[in-house]
């Protein structure tokens, strides 16, 4: 079997975002393993509109050139893991959109995720749980959570080194476990596609 193929999701399309430098670490983390073929993916690349079709694609094509592109996109993928900004205790209203944006695409994959913010990124992970089992995704039990003081410490712009080797102690283990669980999901969910 050919190594699943999986998307690490910018969550993030601000400026002034954290999360280029968490999904750097996890990149380099799930490349390391050599089961995996990693690309980055980010929201700002995307250029979606907000969603504005007749339905999502599960029931009806999209219209909007940039919802098909993405749509295809994410097809080419056999998991997705998502790096999640906390904004006021949810995602991102871009994420929101992004995954609004396709359905079929999403469908019996695995994603996982690395999530930031002062609660670890906590309830924002858990509403993006909640959204792909909606679609039809297959959430791993296991995620990294950059939190409190490791957070304060690593963000560069709360004064913090912008290093997350700073942290490694704290969130290497989370990371292994979530990437060994997608590996795991990733290979059996291709299966049982194939």
């Amino acid at each position: 079997m050919t190594n699943p193929r999986i998307a690490i999701i910018i969550g993030s399309t601000r400026a002034t975002r954290f999360a280029d430098i968490p999904a750097q670490w996890i990149k380099a983390e799930a490349e390391a393993r050599g089961d995996m073929d990693i690309t980055l993916v980010d929201l700002r690349d995307a250029n979606l509109p907000m969603f504005d079709e007749v339905a999502s694609n599960a029931w009806a094509p999209s219209q909007d050139a940039a919802a098909v592109a993405w749509q295809q996109l994410l097809a080419g993928f056999d998991g997705y893991i998502f790096v999640v900004a906390e904004y006021n205790r949810s995602i991102t209203g871009a994420l929101k959109n992004a995954l609004d944006q396709a359905y079929v695409e999403w469908a019996k994959k695995p994603m996982g995720a690395i999530a930031y913010g002062s609660m670890g990124g906590a309830t924002a992970l858990s509403h993006l749980r909640t959204i792909g089992v909606e679609l039809q995704m297959v959430p791993v039990r296991n995620a990294v959570h950059i939190g409190g003081g490791d957070f304060y410490r690593v963000h560069p712009g709360l004064g913090g080194s912008g290093n997350l080797t700073d942290i490694e102690a704290t969130i290497k283990p989370s990371a292994k476990a979530m990437l060994d669980d997608m590996a795991w999901w990733a290979k059996a969910t291709m299966a049982a596609r194939g």
